[in-house]
């Protein structure tokens, strides 16, 4: 991954250097000002391809979600930012409700994007679309657990699997994004009980990332636990000893086939509000739903495309699921709205 700057002081001096020099060059360069929530040495490639197609220079500065949508309303009109790639659907649900993107009409990535990938579009277009998706999946013990007891969301909470459970923090955007979910499945009394179970069922405290949570699971320190399906996919197509004796020891299983399906976010992008190369910036979007990008996503880091019947190359992703899964069809849009209930329902039930 790309190391990333410090929120505001670095993110700002590294404006400063790219987009001052953009401006100072020759009217005739045609330039994209990316602000980026994507971290991985493997989307150099997607940004590349694009100059290389359409001569267009693309401007990148990195920063988390949160920092970016900070810096955003902070620079105001006089951001320089024309594209917005964000790793959450919570987070571009916020930017959208805080004002910070500007509606577009793409006929392109209308017809592309699935439409609950993407935000609701108005009179004057859509603001924000996806164009990858994880799953966060189960992993669990084959030596312990069996793949029935685990095999919905549902059952994570029964008493079935009390003391077995290992998560991350309950308020982690990847948690807060699939109890958002559930929420919009289930409503918020069933949630709420539900979220009380798991913290009943955990073997320790959360904590870690979600690499932690499957290793943890393979070292027999828990029965079962949560993670995005990238990770997971990273252990197995690596080539490290200790990562093939982790692989084996656990299975994965795409909760609730027989109901409601998967629970999936997204990394997606949105023209800034204060864009100066608006046509520029929609090009470059229109860019990341091609098959080439789109499979960019999938083999480069472990994500699903959004974009329906993109050939999957990836081994790890075949392994996982034969190649396709069922996911739920809830906008993603929902994750955002459900958000705050959660996090007081996190508070009252104790998840840490």
């Amino acid at each position: 991954m790309i190391k990333r700057a410090p929120i505001f002081t670095g993110l700002a001096l590294a404006a400063a250097a790219l987009f001052g020099a953009a401006g100072s060059a020759s009217a005739q360069e045609q330039v994209v000002n990316l602000y980026s929530a994507r971290h991985y040495q493997t989307d150099e490639a997607l940004y590349s391809n694009f100059t290389k197609a359409t001569g267009i220079k693309v401007n990148r500065v990195d920063a988390d979600d949160a920092g970016i949508l900070a810096r955003l309303k902070a620079e105001g009109a006089a951001s320089p930012a024309d594209v917005i790639l964000l790793v959450d659907a919570a987070r571009l649900w916020k930017g959208d409700v805080d004002g910070l993107f500007k509606p577009i009409k793409s006929p392109a990535l209308e017809a592309a994007i699935p439409v609950n990938l993407r935000a609701k579009a108005g009179a004057e277009g859509t603001t924000w679309f996806g164009f990858s998706t994880r799953a966060r999946v189960v992993v669990y013990d084959k030596m312990k657990v069996k793949k029935a007891d685990v095999d919905t969301y549902e059952e994570l909470a029964d008493p079935k699997n009390k003391g077995l459970l290992c998560t991350r923090s309950g308020a982690h955007p990847y948690n807060l994004s699939l109890f958002s979910a559930v929420t919009e499945h289930l409503g918020e009394a069933k949630t709420e009980q539900w979220l009380k179970g798991l913290v009943a069922n955990m073997a320790r405290d959360p904590k870690g990332g979600d690499t932690d949570q499957i290793k943890a699971v393979a070292s027999g320190e828990c029965g079962v636990a949560l993670t995005n399906s990238y990770y997971l996919a990273r252990i197995m197509r690596s080539n490290a000893p200790e990562d093939k004796l982790v692989a084996d020891r656990i299975g994965v299983v795409f909760p609730n086939q027989e109901s409601w399906g998967t629970h999936v976010n997204i990394a997606g992008a949105a023209v800034a509000k204060n864009s100066k190369n608006t046509a520029n910036a929609v090009k470059f979007m229109e860019y990341l739903a091609s098959p080439d990008a789109q499979n960019y996503f999938a083999n480069g880091n472990n994500e699903w495309p959004a974009v329906p019947g993109v050939q999957l190359s990836n081994p790890a992703l075949k392994a996982m699921t034969g190649g396709s899964f069922k996911s739920e069809t809830i906008p993603v849009s929902a994750i955002g709205y459900n958000q705050t209930k959660v996090q007081q329902m996190l508070d009252r039930v104790g998840y840490k």
